[in-house]
């Protein structure tokens, strides 16, 4: 079945969500893969933003692919 393409705005906010969510998750791999040392309220901070934005970005990608953003199926 043939799709319509996503509007400008569901694609600029898909990847807005996908950059914030890498940019906190390179954060994070740096302290959990290469050893960064974080205080543990930073710590905490980090774990926190990098969830949320994880969570931003999944919406976001229900919405590119026409999904209910309520589904939670991911």
């Amino acid at each position: 079945m043939p799709t319509l393409p996503p509007t400008d705005d569901v694609r600029r906010e898909y990847m807005e969500a996908y950059r914030a969510w890498m940019a906190q998750l390179e954060a994070l791999h740096r302290v959990l893969l290469e050893g960064e040392r974080l205080d543990p309220p930073r710590l905490k901070g980090l774990l926190n933003r990098e969830a949320r934005a994880k969570e931003r970005y999944e919406q976001a990608r229900r919405r590119l692919l026409g999904l209910s953003s309520a589904s939670g199926d991911d």
